[in-house]
């Protein structure tokens, strides 16, 4: 054969190394080397001889991918983790960004608020004063992605202090006794069953509208038909709600909302026969009674004559009307919803360790402020709202000042409600309701004269977020708007 030979090679190459530590071992010298020398050459010699053999090898290699394929997907995976930070300039961005979730996870409420992505996010500081002055405008908002936030949902409910079973009056022949006892739908409840309603026990039986019939929806005034009450009691973790009365609004499509959510939060619009007398002439609303992602539900027999009394049912009675659901983001039906439906839970929330959350009003902060403020603008009748305030003057209502801190503010936007469904946070907005239907429908002036009685009660408390935060999330069709499309009908 030509060539120089071989040597001792074997099949698998590993004999050349082998012969080299025996030629070395067997060597006789007059120094011999120590013991401890002798016992490293014959591991060396056995850690040559398991190289050399294929399937170790083998081994190894398939070893070595699965530790870079580990730290790849680390690498990945702390990439996925890095919050979206929505900007207040525009409200458009990557979908790419919100994934679809397989299957519902949930997390536990003892994680720490220091690991979330959003934790170091802070607001950008206010523009210089002076030169021109805009209205209110969108300020960022950090929210993790829609599958992140999706998987977020907490596995079990918050803790409802105190109250644990919340029950309501049922009066098929309700009788007014007082001059401001409310409504029949509300049940005119007494003024010493308004006091004994905020004196929270671990059980408790108030009046929260629908006080006729067995069900919420069926003869009770606010009547809805058979087929979506059965729909409206299925389960569902979460759900967005909305309403138009009077045909006062035009329906807006959300936006940015992720396949997960299509596909597993029901949107339910709540509407008047005369709105849905003007969709169905439009040819809006199709034969499955959906427009876009919005189920419509009518509502038939409403029992006020005034379209936003009308309006504070679904808003404050939601709970009643969908018993099944944990949580629920309320938008009116003036707003459209730019951001996915479970980033806005996991963001003023579940993030805060909140049941009940709400912007504050972005400019006043004073009940006595928004009082005067809607004389100023006619939103109600002058009288019924000086009435109101009196009253609430007699009960010890101040004036809002730093002394009320943590608390930021009297008065809310209430045109967003974030919402757990629990014994604690369904009572507040019965009694919420209650409030509106004795005094003015004006929810502004009655929200924290309800929430004090409450905390002063038991250990809750509500989220108030900026304004400028809510306007981040939904927007709102400018009125010139409005005003051109109400000319074309």
């Amino acid at each position: 054969m030509n060539g120089g030979s071989f040597g001792q090679r074997g099949s698998y190459g590993s004999l050349p190394c082998y012969g080299k530590l025996s030629t070395i071992a067997r060597k006789q010298s007059s120094k011999m080397p120590p013991a401890s020398s002798r016992d490293k050459e014959r591991v060396l010699l056995v850690v040559c001889r398991c190289l050399g053999r294929r399937r170790v090898a083998m081994l190894l290699l398939v070893a070595l991918a699965l530790l870079v394929f580990i730290w790849g997907s680390l690498t990945v995976s702390k990439e996925t983790t890095s919050p979206i930070v929505r900007p207040m300039d525009s409200i458009h961005f990557d979908n790419s960004d919100i994934l679809s979730h397989p299957s519902v996870a949930c997390r536990s409420r003892a994680n720490s608020i220091l690991d979330h992505p959003c934790h170091k996010f802070a607001l950008p500081p206010p523009p210089p004063s002076g030169g021109r002055r805009f209205g209110p405008r969108p300020c960022p908002v950090c929210y993790i992605s829609a599958e992140q936030a999706r998987a977020s949902i907490p596995c079990s409910s918050s803790a409802s202090p105190v109250l644990r079973n919340l029950t309501y009056v049922v009066d098929e022949n309700p009788i007014k006794i007082e001059s401001h006892g409310g409504s029949e739908f509300g049940g005119y409840p007494s003024l010493k069953q308004r006091n004994e309603s905020s004196d929270i026990q671990e059980a408790m039986t108030v009046h929260c509208g629908f006080v006729k019939g067995n069900r919420p929806g069926r003869q009770t005034g606010f009547d809805i038909d058979e087929a979506d009450l059965m729909k409206l009691e299925e389960f569902h973790e979460v759900i967005v709600a909305s309403a138009i009365f009077g045909n006062y609004d035009i329906i807006q499509q959300p936006k940015h909302v992720s396949e997960a959510a299509r596909k597993n939060v029901p949107f339910y619009m709540f509407i008047d026969e005369e709105t849905e007398t003007y969709l169905k002439n439009s040819s809006a609303l199709d034969s499955n009674m959906r427009i876009g992602l919005w189920r419509i539900i009518v509502v038939h027999n409403i029992p006020y004559t005034d379209a936003r009394r009308n309006g504070k049912v679904p808003k404050l009675l939601l709970h009643r009307l969908l018993p099944n659901v944990r949580y629920s983001i309320w938008i009116d039906g003036k707003l459209q919803l730019v951001v996915d439906p479970y980033q806005v839970l996991e963001r003023f929330l579940w993030q805060q360790n909140a049941s009940f959350a709400i912007s504050r009003h972005y400019h006043r902060f004073d009940v006595f402020e928004e009082a005067e403020a809607n004389k100023a603008a006619g939103k109600c009748d002058n009288s019924s709202i000086d009435y109101q305030i009196e009253f609430y003057k007699k009960e010890g209502l101040s004036p809002y000042s730093k002394a009320k801190l943590p608390i930021t503010s009297d008065v809310p936007e209430g045109c967003v409600i974030i919402r757990e469904h629990i014994p604690i946070t369904n009572l507040f907005t019965c009694l919420w309701f209650n409030e509106v239907d004795r005094f003015t429908a004006r929810d502004q002036l009655s929200f924290s004269t309800v929430r004090d009685k409450i905390m002063a009660k038991v250990d809750w408390s509500i989220n108030m977020f900026l304004d400028c935060e809510r306007r981040n999330f939904v927007i709102q069709v400018h009125v010139y708007v409005l005003s051109f499309y109400y000319q074309g009908r």
